[in-house]
């Protein structure tokens, strides 16, 4: 599956609630270093979608201004 497919697989309202749920995971003061590590890097690829899904709808939105 690509990353194109599986971002729009979920809408920007959940990524953003899978985003504070992993940030949830990293505040807490009993993670061990490999959980915190994966939690990192799952949280940064979420935010690389939203970042995403964002700029496409910024697009549209410009676009349709026009």
């Amino acid at each position: 599956m690509t990353e194109e497919t599986q971002m729009t697989e979920t809408t920007l309202e959940e990524n953003f609630s899978r985003l504070e749920e992993t940030i949830a995971r990293l505040e807490k003061e009993d993670i061990s270093l490999e959980d915190a590590f994966n939690a990192y890097s799952e949280g940064m690829q979420l935010l690389k979608k939203c970042n995403t899904q964002i700029d496409r709808v910024e697009k549209k939105v410009l676009k349709s201004a026009e």
